[in-house]
């Protein structure tokens, strides 16, 4: 069995009572950083071997980890945050996984993205999640192509690129647009700024942001009405 196991954006106390139970019982568990994760082991007194698999050497070891798991071993793997395959390493050993017929249950868990939108107050009956988009090539017509999308959109982005996005969203999209940037979801200093995109560039371009950085944009709607109250 190759287990998706999510951890901790924040909050150590995120992480769910299934989750320490398969990190102790599997036979190895697969770690982005074995530093990071060794550190979140200690702390919930899981004694198992972490074997480094980040998205450099993924495409190398996946195979050998296919083979440990068709061998009857239970293979669990884990991010540095978050939930294995979502902007983290993860996707290609799935599918490798289940091109050998391998069982793949994957653990419901933490993640950003889907806290940041529904605390941003848009829409989230549907929406698509873009995570971090291009850093140069294909990266406009990235966002052109979601000038008409009506669904709310989420984005990842670093906080030393945070204004830089806003603006060509802004560009893209317009100045009214409906946003909310949430920053540092499950930490001490978790924060959650709504308002237009205009807004919300004046205000990161006089408090530069710090932390990790989820933005939440509504969709292209013909109602003009759909506000977030500005925080």
């Amino acid at each position: 069995m190759l287990y998706i196991v999510p951890t901790p954006v924040g909050n150590l106390e995120d992480m769910t009572l299934r989750a320490i139970r398969v990190l102790k019982e599997a036979d190895v568990v697969l770690a982005e950083d074995t530093r990071t994760s060794g550190i979140l082991l200690k702390h919930f007194d899981i004694q198992n071997r972490l074997l480094s698999h980040h998205k450099f050497n993924e495409h190398g070891t996946s195979a050998t980890v296919v083979e440990r798991l068709k061998a009857g071993e239970n293979v669990a793997l884990i991010s540095d945050a978050g939930t294995p395959g979502i902007s983290d390493p993860g996707f290609y050993l799935v599918r490798e996984a289940v091109a050998a017929g391998i069982e793949v249950q994957t653990l419901p868990g933490a993640t950003a993205c889907i806290p940041a939108l529904v605390s941003s107050g848009l829409p989230c009956d549907r929406f698509c999640f873009e995570g971090f988009l291009p850093q140069k090539k294909g990266r406009q017509s990235h966002l052109e192509a979601l000038r008409e999308e009506p669904r709310t959109m989420v984005f990842y982005e670093s906080p030393y690129r945070l204004v830089k996005l806003l603006q060509q969203l802004a560009d893209v999209m317009g100045a009214e647009r409906q946003a909310c940037v949430c920053r540092e979801i499950s930490k001490i200093h978790e924060e959650s700024r709504r308002g237009t995109l205009a807004e919300l560039i004046d205000h990161f371009t006089q408090t530069p942001p710090k932390g990790e950085i989820v933005v939440v944009v509504a969709g292209k709607t013909k109602d003009k009405t759909i506000k977030t109250k500005k925080i």
